[in-house]
């Protein structure tokens, strides 16, 4: 019998259920899909909150496929025995009423007219379910910038939103106030806050080689080879058509890329045996990568087999597939690729978001000498190296 063990942990500065089992395919797939389950690249494991109901109602999720449940750590929560289902809690959208529920869907029938992603409309859409929750039946002409600056705050304070998040919060009040003619609201004085300036992660060349190396599955090894050889997104990815490889140009085309963007990028010369042998082995129909049933593949499906890839291949960075393509674009430069170049390989609006790969790329930084080895050298005899000299050993005083 399979034996799932839970305890308790601190993540995020919160405690949570931590949910550890020896590495099956048959166990990983049933707990990945459990509605309330995160996973922790950290701590490199399954978590749930600290809560009662969500612990009961894991604990017979796991039970309905007889896996061993050992919850001895967790002492604080109550016993099966007092297992009661609870109803399933309404959706913000199944809580508007009257007025608010029109509100909502004109203001989505506004977005898509304005030719918002589908995304998009789902994201602002939730932001404004909140604010007409929020509001509590206000009439229009009582909503002010005093009003929304509070809703944001609350928001913001309860969900732990990120700035990226944050940013498009505002972007969903400046729209809404836009569509339905608020007055009390002043569009200019809705302050974003600035863009984070982090640097991306980026995988080495000997690393990137290491992780297909241990990717095993041929659908997921090509999977991340795509990625990487044509700096491809994860959305890009799993849209891909069989019709859009062209194997005699080399070319991989790009339809409606983020922005609404076509492009064309390089089929690398060194992947067309794996995709040979990919297209002979699981004859895909439509999609480069197909479910079981035919189907588009999930983007979670990925994140999950690159994450088991990485433990594998013993990279403790934090990959995502987005990792990939900062990879695949830093390498370009470092490789010589002019900045134009890169900006159209990877669909960039502006070159400014390209740029920030010129901070990563390590070509010019290596020809830059550290001032400790220019100290060094100013006590070295003509015969002698650097490298050849120890400064773990004690100095003589």
């Amino acid at each position: 019998m399979i034996k799932v063990r839970l305890s308790s942990f601190v993540h995020r500065g919160r405690r949570q259920i931590k949910v550890d089992f020896p590495y099956s395919e048959e166990v990983n797939d049933h707990i990945k899909k459990f509605p309330k389950i995160r996973w922790s690249r950290t701590h490199q494991c399954f978590y749930l909150p600290y809560n009662q109901v969500l612990f009961l109602e894991f604990y017979a999720y796991l039970r309905e496929r007889n896996f061993f449940v050992d919850y001895q750590q967790l002492n604080g929560l109550k016993t099966i025995s007092k297992y009661k289902k609870r109803e399933p809690r309404k959706s913000l959208i199944e809580l508007l009423e009257g007025r608010y529920l029109e509100i909502y869907k004109e203001y989505k029938v506004y977005l898509q007219g304005l030719r918002h992603s589908p995304n998009t409309v789902a994201v602002y859409g939730h932001f404004i379910v909140a604010f007409l929750l929020f509001l509590k039946e206000k009439r229009p002409a009582a909503i002010d910038n005093p009003v929304v600056q509070r809703f944001v705050e609350q928001l913001v304070s309860d969900k732990g939103y990120s700035i990226s998040s944050h940013r498009q919060l505002i972007s969903a009040i400046k729209h809404f106030a836009e569509r339905f003619n608020i007055s009390g609201i002043e569009v200019t004085s809705l302050k974003r806050p600035s863009k984070q300036n982090r640097l991306p992660v980026v995988l080495s060349q000997q690393e990137v080689i290491s992780l297909l190396r241990h990717t095993a599955n041929l659908k997921h090894r090509l999977a991340l080879a795509l990625i990487y050889s044509a700096g491809l997104r994860i959305s890009e990815l799993i849209h891909l058509r069989k019709a859009d490889i062209d194997i005699d140009r080399r070319q991989v085309r790009i339809e409606r890329g983020k922005g609404r963007k076509d492009r064309y990028v390089i089929l690398a010369e060194s992947i067309l045996p794996l995709l040979q042998n990919y297209l002979q082995t699981y004859r895909p129909r439509h999609f480069m990568l197909e479910g079981n049933a035919g189907d588009m593949y999930s983007a979670g499906s990925v994140r999950n087999f690159l994450r088991r890839s990485c433990f594998k291949a013993g990279i403790k960075k934090q990959v995502t597939p987005h990792t990939l393509r900062h990879s695949y674009a830093t390498h370009l430069i470092e490789n010589g690729v002019g900045l134009r170049h890169v900006q159209e390989l990877l669909g960039h609006a502006k070159p400014e978001t390209t740029m920030i790969y010129t901070h990563i790329a390590k070509k010019d930084l290596l020809q830059i000498r550290s001032p400790l080895d220019e100290a060094v050298l100013q006590f070295l005899e003509p015969d002698k190296h650097p490298t050849k000299i120890s400064l773990s050993g004690r100095f003589k005083g």
